[in-house]
């Protein structure tokens, strides 16, 4: 049974057992939020049955075909939950009423959380959604579109955060979507580095080539050239510390290291590789 099939029978034997559960007069719902004040767990229960139609209802009107009805179902049962632990009898507000609030919140937060590759939490769901508010006011407002700093100034809020959860809030690619319809996945056009014999062989040359040139300066230029562009594989060396260990004045080693550098040029100018100052 594949998984579509299997929502189905799921959906089918929900509904079937929802059938069974009669739903409540004005009077009884009071009564069993009176009971449900003093912690009574059977009227609760009661109650959330008496609304498992409402949230069906609700879930179906705020489905698409790209989610599961049944899942949007479950989450909307977690509003419903939390309607009942909040409800106050005392307000003279249908349970209903008050429930389908906590209903739309929990599907609507399942949806954005469904729909986003990184999900975020709550506030930073609502930050985002006043940021395009107020983009949009701005766009016609300045005839332009506004910069981070003049919509976080509107909502009060610093900069820094409202570009990192703007950054997070852009949608993602995948790397196997075609470009265009005639077009491979990026994929097929991104360049794989893993496997690439052409550029170890030019590492190899070049590796090669300025060791050869290194071997016609003096032996204190290929030291200083070593150190100071990190030849050796180790951090580079400032022109104060290589002058101290060598017992020479920081010019005098910029001077070597000049002078090495136009010999270099001169041999690569002979046919080898060529180095730049």
């Amino acid at each position: 049974m594949n998984h579509l099939a299997t929502n189905d029978a799921c959906l089918s034997s929900y509904f079937k057992s929802m059938k069974s559960i009669k739903l409540l007069t004005r009077e009884e719902e009071d009564t069993l939020s009176k009971k449900i004040a003093t912690g009574d767990q059977d009227a609760r229960r009661r109650l959330v049955e008496a609304n498992l139609r409402l949230v069906v209802r609700i879930a179906r009107s705020m489905w698409n075909p790209s989610l599961s009805l049944i899942d949007l179902i479950q989450e909307g049962n977690i509003g419903l939950l939390k309607a009942t632990e909040r409800f106050d009898g005392g307000r003279q507000v249908k349970f209903s009423t008050y429930a389908a609030w906590w209903i739309r919140q929990a599907i609507s937060r399942s949806l954005v959380n469904t729909e986003r590759t990184i999900r975020l939490p709550h506030r930073k769901e609502e930050l985002i959604k006043k940021a395009h508010a107020e983009k949009s006011i701005l766009s016609q407002t300045l005839k332009r579109q506004p910069t981070t700093k003049e919509i976080s100034d509107k909502l009060g809020v610093d900069p820094k955060q409202l570009d990192d959860v703007l950054f997070f809030s852009e949608k993602m690619g995948s790397f196997e979507a075609a470009t265009d319809q005639d077009s491979p996945g990026l994929l097929d056009l991104y360049e794989d580095f893993t496997y690439a014999p052409e550029r170890a062989f030019d590492k190899l040359i070049v590796k090669e080539q300025t060791r050869h040139l290194l071997s016609l300066l003096q032996a204190r230029e290929r030291d200083v050239l070593s150190q100071r562009f990190e030849l050796e594989g180790s951090g580079r060396v400032s022109l104060k510390k290589m002058g101290g260990k060598m017992g020479l004045s920081p010019e005098t080693v910029r001077h070597i290291e000049k002078n090495a550098l136009k010999k270099l040029q001169a041999e690569a100018s002979k046919g080898y590789l060529c180095l730049s100052a």
